[in-house]
């Protein structure tokens, strides 16, 4: 059985973290447990930013990270910041589930698109989200300034 969490008006709970944390470890590889934690805490905090995850028989099969938006460029949007699925449970439809969850909620909160940056490297994703109808809109660029 598969089932949805989202951490939406919850206290922060640092226990929860283990299994996110350790899917989410796949995709931001570059931050340790402490790290990861104190980053979402600081997120859902100052940014509005959620977690949600999906488990199946007990254990975190996807995570998702995102925060709802207005800005002149796409109006009022849900922004997905995180989306990943374990490693040893891809392709059974847990991401697919994640992202119609966040559409789901996006459309419940009034906005009019979802939106996600995704690596340049990361072809299996691209192909994932052509297949769930999702535009390439626009390059990311970046100058690391500090």
């Amino acid at each position: 059985m598969v089932e949805l969490e989202d951490r939406l008006d919850r206290p922060f709970d640092f226990e929860a973290f283990a299994g996110i944390q350790r899917v989410m470890a796949q995709l931001r590889p570059h931050l340790s447990e402490d790290a990861y934690v104190a980053q979402v805490h600081h997120q859902e905090r100052h940014d509005h930013y959620h977690v949600v995850s999906l488990y199946e028989a007990g254990e975190v099969r996807a995570v998702g990270g995102f925060r709802v938006a207005t800005c002149l460029a796409m109006g009022h949007h849900l922004y997905v910041d995180d989306l990943v699925t374990d490693s040893e449970a891809r392709s059974h439809g847990h991401g697919k589930a994640l992202l119609d969850w966040m559409e789901a909620r996006g459309k419940a909160l009034g906005c009019r698109q979802i939106v996600l940056d995704s690596g340049v490297q990361r072809h299996s994703a691209h192909r994932f989200y052509l297949r769930e109808r999702m535009d390439i809109i626009c390059y990311n660029f970046r100058k690391v300034i500090a």
